[in-house]
């Protein structure tokens, strides 16, 4: 009888050691209609960071603050920026599969042609006018201007 119960305590005891030692399993994230349904924490996190700084903008411009829960609610559809962006992660995979053969645009550690920024550069809004340049497109000029160089002569 002791012998049967030190088996038993014995394999309880190498089911919880192996459970201990075992991988926790990445978590499984409800609602992604673009992203991977397989996307992990890390590469989730990346994306969000991105469209953070690419927007100049927190998590809730998009997400909405459930009040009950006192929490964030991630996987909620109430917030329309989040479908704007859904929206704009489809238009720029298309635009990097047709334009810069772009194969897997849904791979996460692929390196994207467009994104966000490209167009956001850091705003909600992207820019619908050219930025005044006073120099002209590049900037200023490396070195004295044509104009203002010594062996210029008048043309009388």
């Amino acid at each position: 009888m002791k012998k049967s119960i030190g088996v038993i305590i014995g394999f309880v005891c190498l089911v919880f050691l192996s459970l201990a030692f075992t991988a926790a399993e990445q978590p499984k994230y409800k609602n992604l209609k673009v992203l991977p349904k397989n996307t992990n924490k890390e590469q989730l996190d990346s994306v969000m960071h991105h469209f953070s700084m690419s927007l100049g903008v927190k998590c809730n411009f998009c997400h909405v603050f459930n009040q009950e829960q006192k929490s964030m609610d991630f996987a909620s559809d109430a917030n329309e920026h989040k479908g704007v962006a859904r929206m704009m992660m489809k238009m720029t995979n298309g635009i990097n599969k047709r334009y810069f053969h772009i194969k897997d645009v849904k791979n996460l550690t692929t390196k994207l042609e467009v994104t966000c920024y490209t167009c956001h550069n850091g705003k909600t809004e992207p820019a619908h006018t050219a930025g005044f340049m006073p120099h002209g497109p590049g900037g200023t000029p490396p070195g004295p201007m044509i104009m203002d160089h010594p062996d210029s002569t008048k043309h009388n």
